[in-house]
């Protein structure tokens, strides 16, 4: 079988009140490869962003509790600098030269080409790419996304290319259970239709290569869910 080309996972969180378009926006993201995450007003978004690490945020303004300006005066105010684009139908001159004003990094007006959105986010986190950390860090392990390499305790970990990327998506969602299915579209095709344990043989590899020899394990097996990256002294890890 064919195998895809391997794709950098990049987070995106969509912040639309309306939420079919949440849905939608969401479900045509994670179809381009993104890993997404949806929430429905600002304060709902400051819990999201408190509790993980985001390449772009999609941000309406008119929404309740706390609007997309509201929002993006805190993040920034708070030294939060992750791209954000205003997906919103207020067109006039003004509104767009305020949301500039407060940091945003594009403006895109409904209704729109999802094509276009698509094309602005890659744009966006392109600009943004050189000025972010390429290495990512939990316990004592080191993964370099730049380099393609992972190291634990100052030791270089010999990872294959399937590995490594399996690695990077997951530390990149440390905390986050992963399903199988999660993993697959990320690795593989979605037109892939190899064997059905390939990511169980994978991250039994990953597992000892990574845990074996060190007291506290990383990699965990959450039963009928997936696989998740946290450091855990004792629990369960097979």
């Amino acid at each position: 079988m064919r195998e895809k080309r391997k794709v950098i996972c990049v987070k995106v969180l969509v912040v639309e009140d309306a939420r079919d378009m949440n849905r939608l926006i969401v479900k045509t993201l994670k179809k381009a490869g993104y890993s997404v995450d949806g929430c429905f007003d600002g304060e709902e978004a400051l819990l999201y962003l408190l509790g993980a690490e985001y390449d772009a945020i999609l941000l309406d303004v008119m929404m309740p509790k706390l609007d997309g300006y509201g929002l993006l005066k805190k993040l920034r105010d708070q030294g939060i600098e992750t791209p954000v684009m205003f997906l919103t139908a207020r067109d006039a001159v003004a509104d767009k030269v305020k949301g500039l004003d407060y940091g945003a990094d594009d403006y895109l007006v409904k209704p729109f080409d999802f094509e276009e959105l698509l094309a602005r986010i890659r744009a966006m986190t392109r600009k943004q790419a050189g000025s972010r950390s390429n290495r990512f860090f939990i316990a004592d392990l080191t993964v370099d996304e730049k380099k393609m390499t992972a190291s634990r305790s100052g030791v270089q970990i010999p990872l294959l290319p399937k590995e490594f990327a399996i690695l990077e998506y997951m530390i990149r969602n440390q905390g986050i259970v992963l399903s199988r299915e999660q993993l697959e579209n990320q690795i593989w095709n979605y037109e892939y239709s190899g064997s059905s344990n390939n990511i169980d043989v994978y991250i039994s590899r990953l597992r000892k290569k990574i845990d074996n020899g060190h007291p506290v394990k990383l990699l965990h097996t959450i039963r009928g869910m997936g696989w998740v990256l946290r450091a855990e002294e004792t629990g369960e890890n097979e």
